[in-house]
C-alpha cells in the first residue's frame, strides 16, 4: 500500500468577500450537523468525557454552539477551504 500524501488545492491566494466570510460560520454549523446525523445513524450516542469507539459514544454530539472552540475551528476550516476552492475553480456564489 502506498503512503498517502494529502495534496489539497492551494487556496492561500484566495481572498473572500466579507459576505462569504460571514457564510463560513453557517456552513460550519451545517457541516457539524451533517456529521452528527451520520454518527447517530451509525448508532453513536452522546456521552461526556472522551470519544469511545468501542461503545460508540462521543461528547461531540451536541449543537454546534455547544462545541469546544477547537472543534468549531475544525468545522470552520472545512467550510472556509470549501468556499475558497469554489472560488479558485472559477465559480461564483451569488445570493438570490
Amino acid at each position: 500500500m502506498e503512503t498517502y500524501h494529502p495534496a489539497p488545492v492551494d487556496t492561500s491566494d484566495v481572498i473572500l468577500s466579507p459576505e462569504l466570510l460571514a457564510l463560513t460560520e453557517q456552513l460550519a454549523a451545517s457541516v457539524h450537523d451533517t456529521w452528527a446525523i451520520g454518527r447517530m445513524q451509525e448508532g453513536w450516542q452522546y456521552a461526556p468525557g472522551k470519544v469511545n469507539p468501542d461503545q460508540k459514544t462521543t461528547p461531540l454530539l451536541v449543537p454546534y454552539d455547544q462545541l469546544p472552540e477547537s472543534e468549531k475551528q475544525y468545522d470552520r476550516n472545512t467550510a472556509l477551504q470549501t468556499l475558497k476552492l469554489i472560488h479558485k475553480l472559477g465559480y461564483k456564489i451569488i445570493k438570490v
